[in-house]
């Protein structure tokens, strides 16, 4: 393991505490315009509007109301940051980390993000959505952009992620990838990444290389 210079981000389910909150408005917009696909809140975990868009409500009209659904959710949604996790990011920029936030995200959900943490976007040096990437989870492409917006070479990152297409993208990156037990049980994701972590509290930079380099 080479000087770590970059920690990578996923963000809704990784940092703040939304996936159960998008499963209950997903829930209920497929169970209002895709009845007939029964779980797909459950289908769709890690990937971009456009592609759900596409690829489950094809119809110009259709996705309109689903646009319109999805905004009134996020407008009431809760953003949290998990407990610790801005310690260790504090941390992580002591050290002269980089920080980075790749999302499957666009910009219009982001804006909400904002106005629920006014000073979201100083935590971060980078803020990676939707509009930065041809290809999204589960390819490997954001996580790559992640570590070429920094100059660094894939041996100096490691990713944080929860969802199984996050975590798939993050593997095939060949980037170190450590997977946060927070939606998905610890037993689920093991074999899908690194390390699995289960929380923030009392993690730090120094228990982070210690991974790294074991």
């Amino acid at each position: 393991m080479k000087n770590l210079k970059a920690a990578l981000f996923d963000l809704d389910g990784t940092l703040i505490d939304t996936e159960h909150q998008y499963t209950v408005i997903w829930g209920n917009i497929a169970r209002c315009l895709r009845p007939d696909i029964p779980g797909l809140e459950y289908l769709i975990k890690g990937t971009t509007l456009v592609q759900i868009l596409d690829r489950y409500f094809p119809d110009p009209d259709v996705q309109k109301q689903v646009r319109q659904m999805l905004d009134e959710g996020e407008s009431h949604m809760k953003y949290e940051f998990y407990p610790g996790a801005l310690d260790f990011i504090d941390d992580l920029k002591r050290h002269g980390v980089k920080c980075a936030i790749v999302t499957s995200s666009d910009q219009n959900k982001m804006s909400c993000v904002a106005k629920a943490i006014p000073n979201f976007y100083d935590l971060f040096d980078r803020v990676l959505t939707a509009e930065d990437f041809t290809a999204s989870k589960p390819a490997p492409d954001c996580y790559l952009q992640g570590a070429k917006v920094f100059g660094c070479s894939i041996d100096e990152c490691v990713v944080f992620e929860d969802a199984y297409n996050g975590l798939q993208a993050g593997m095939s990156s060949g980037i170190f990838t450590i997977g946060l037990s927070t939606v998905n049980s610890a037993e689920s994701i093991k074999d899908k990444c690194n390390h699995v972590l289960d929380g923030y509290i009392g993690f730090n930079y120094d228990k982070l290389v210690e991974i790294l380099n074991a």
